[in-house]
């Protein structure tokens, strides 16, 4: 769709008199907007040192308000302010501080935070307290919120519930693996607002379920993975639907070229707010890279799996993850799989087990990488080294988040020593590199590696979540003894760890 607009018709208020972002733009129609974004010659410079394939950020047109001291400075509702006050949120993080205050003005917002850096509320926050007030007709949503994955996508939904709540407003988590017929149901039930996958929302698009002309407010939220994961001609199609004239905040922990389509066609004047540069080197947050040699590295992976409290382990393939979970199941070590190849539900009941502590090593594919958030988890290892550095970025993130401590590892063989030292430059980090052996103080120093028992484990479900015996026919009528079936309960073993 074409955003080239006239000034008069949609010249945005220059913010910061004692109208910004009051009056209809939180309860009706959105603010207005600046024609679409500066042109190619002048509003777009690469920052000094930035490296070719970066991403160049816009340069801001109209002056963005000044960052917020607290959450009681912004013009939100009450209602949120409460909210806010009993999840124990006191004091924004800064990427909240800086966007706030122009998102809730009615500003297109692009912000690049480390994972953890708290850009969900950021986001959220303005999303709801701009919907407060309205209400969705039937299968036409009025806020959108586009993600990457399915476990992101149950992460946004759970972070902004207990929010959407306290001001009335209807949530539906969009995703695929699930039942599309229940997600229609709740479309056409009315949601306010939308959390989706690309995919998924174009199928209920396509079903009639679903209208997105009522999208006044649009948030991409890990852009840069939809690009890569070649997502982008969804995103387009679906940002095409939405209102011409309406508001986009696009969030990041990474950004580049990859976005650059994006921004220059659906952000008009953006406010940029970047809360580091490296995008993810944590100062809370320790890198070790360990060198280990091909045939101690699997000793040395079931020592560290077999330590006191959890871990992420990730590794390049489906196959490889299901036999590290194999392996350190028989080693005694409670381990489940996470990856691609997971029905939804094994998913979600993995990810719930490895945050009760059911389950203290998730074994995972990049699918982990993003999306998960798990309090207290302060290990991330890299059984097999990423080839990408947003990739290590992004696993990393895991750890060290809302401000905690962690470490990140890295098992390094001597024939991937070169590549690695590649990454960590591109990532902007200086690890440290520690030579290491099954066995050694120094493993056991850095990462609290432990030998495991050795006694096999296994599994269970919760037996709130284990298949009740089928005892009756569909009719009704019980069936003979002999021709009941009997279901085991589902175990995390082999192959299936979940």
């Amino acid at each position: 769709m074409n955003r080239t607009r006239t000034n008069d018709r949609f010249a945005r208020t220059r913010h910061g008199g004692a109208d910004s972002g009051k009056g209809g733009s939180r309860f009706g129609s959105p603010a207005p907007r600046r024609p679409a974004g500066p042109s190619r010659s002048g509003g777009y410079g690469r920052r000094p040192g930035a490296v070719q394939g970066e991403f160049a950020l816009p340069r801001t047109i109209t002056p963005a308000l000044p960052a917020a001291e607290g959450f009681a400075d912004l013009d939100m509702p009450g209602e949120l302010l409460a909210a806010l006050g009993q999840q124990g949120v006191t004091v924004p993080f800064p990427i909240q501080a800086a966007t706030l205050p122009n998102s809730l003005a009615g500003r297109d917002i692009m912000g690049r935070g480390r994972t953890g850096s708290g850009k969900t509320l950021a986001f959220g926050l303005a999303l709801l307290a701009r919907t407060a007030g309205r209400r969705a007709e039937p299968r036409q949503p009025l806020g959108l919120v586009l993600v990457p994955t399915r476990e992101l996508a149950q992460q946004v939904t759970d972070a902004l519930t207990p929010y959407a709540r306290s001001v009335k407003l209807r949530l539906a988590t969009v995703v695929g693996g699930m039942s599309i017929g229940r997600q229609a149901s709740a479309l056409r039930g009315g949601a306010e607002v939308v959390v989706a996958t690309p995919g998924r929302l174009k199928d209920l698009i396509d079903r009639g379920d679903c209208r997105l002309n009522q999208v006044s407010i649009t948030v991409l939220d890990e852009a840069d993975q939809m690009a890569d994961m070649g997502f982008m001609p969804q995103v387009t199609a679906l940002l095409d639907q939405v209102r011409p004239e309406g508001q986009r905040m696009l969030f990041s922990a990474t950004l580049d070229r990859n976005v650059d389509l994006l921004v220059r066609r659906y952000l008009s004047d953006p406010v940029v707010h970047s809360v580091d540069p490296s995008a993810g080197a944590v100062t809370t947050m320790e890198h070790h890279v360990l060198h280990v040699h091909g045939a101690d590295k699997h000793a040395a992976t079931t020592e560290i799996a077999a330590r006191d409290g959890r871990v992420i382990m990730f590794l390049d393939t489906k196959h490889a993850v299901d036999r590290l979970t194999r392996d350190l199941l028989n080693s005694g070590v409670r381990a489940a799989a996470l990856h691609g190849g997971k029905s939804q539900p094994q998913r979600t009941r993995t990810l719930a087990q490895f945050k009760t502590g059911h389950v203290t090593v998730l074994v995972a594919t990049n699918v982990a990488a993003r999306g998960i958030h798990v309090d207290n988890l302060d290990l991330v290892v890299n059984v097999d080294p990423p080839t990408d550095h947003k990739d290590y970025l992004h696993r990393g993130g895991r750890t060290a988040r809302a401000g905690e401590s962690g470490s990140v590892v890295t098992l390094v063989t001597p024939n991937q020593r070169r590549g690695m030292v590649r990454l960590m430059s591109e990532a902007g980090i200086r690890p440290q590199t520690t030579q290491v052996s099954p066995g050694d103080e120094a493993l056991s120093r850095i990462t609290g590696a432990q030998a495991p028992t050795g006694i096999p484990v296994v599994i269970t479900a919760p037996a709130t979540e284990r298949p009740k015996k089928r005892g009756a026919t569909s009719r009704g009528r019980r069936r003979p003894a002999s021709a009941t079936r009997r279901t085991p309960a589902l175990k995390s073993t082999a192959g299936a760890a979940a």
